[in-house]
């Protein structure tokens, strides 16, 4: 009983110092979803998908709180969105990891809360840059492990709807709002759809496909933000047009292999 009651105040200690510990919860019963999804059959892929966009939209209102039209309201729809790509990437790895993908998943998953409450509170938003990358990237290579390389519009669809959550969530992070945000998210969207009719055309690998993709939205998002900052149009041309070569090269070189 005596070190019973000496490891409560420690556990107390410890749960003072995590800051909104209900993001746990919430990541926990993502990560939950997600692992169903990964191993059950596609309907209960699809009711699992479900879930995700209702945990992750209710949990972020719960967390975030009120709208702030100048914070942007894609925010309420990433962690839903990351919770999507994460249960469809799991069908990719988890024949081959099994359930050891569950932890990170939940992890990840916890980080894009904090990223997004760190934002809100003024912090750098670097990491939330990345975490779209990965979603759109994720959400990529899952779909390529759900729809055969020969039909791939169909798959284009889904894609499209995860790349529009975390494009708006991009154009928002630049510090756009309203009718402008939705503008420069559907030129973003327009630029990775011919990207992924591109991959799906050249039959490209799942992962190098889904590459490729998380590329091309990384360079898309970084050549407005240099626009927005003042950058010359030949300076952002010469420095993202030549991540878009690369890509390609690439994208040539492994479809001749």
């Amino acid at each position: 009983m005596g070190r019973l009651s000496r490891r409560q105040p420690a556990l107390a200690k410890v749960l003072a110092r995590v800051q909104h510990p209900e993001a746990i919860l919430i990541a926990t019963l993502m990560t939950i979803a997600a692992a169903a999804g990964w191993l059950l059959s596609p309907f209960w892929l699809a009711v699992m998908v479900a879930a995700q966009l209702a945990i992750g939209g209710l949990g972020a209102v719960w967390l975030i709180g009120p709208a702030q039209p100048e914070l942007g309201f894609a925010r309420y729809a990433t962690l839903a969105t990351a919770g999507v790509a994460m249960t469809l990437f799991g069908r990719l790895v988890v024949p081959s990891i099994g359930l050891l993908l569950a932890p990170v998943a939940a992890l990840l998953l916890w980080v894009v809360v904090r990223l997004e409450l760190d934002l809100a509170e003024g912090h750098r938003r670097v990491g939330l840059d990345l975490a779209l990358v990965g979603i759109v990237f994720a959400g990529a290579a899952g779909l390529s492990a759900l729809v055969p390389v020969d039909a791939w519009p169909p798959g284009l669809i889904p894609l499209l709807m995860i790349v529009s959550v975390a494009a708006l969530r991009a154009a928002e992070t630049r510090g756009r709002t309203g009718i402008e945000a939705v503008g420069q998210a559907t030129l973003h969207v327009v630029a990775i759809a011919q990207i992924a009719a591109a991959v799906g055309l050249l039959r490209l690998p799942g992962v190098v496909g889904a590459a490729v993709i998380g590329l091309g939205f990384h360079a898309w998002a970084g050549a407005a933000e240099a626009l927005d900052s003042g950058a010359s149009a030949r300076s952002v041309i010469l420095e993202f047009g030549a991540l878009a070569v690369l890509g390609l090269v690439v994208a040539l070189l492994l479809h001749g292999a």
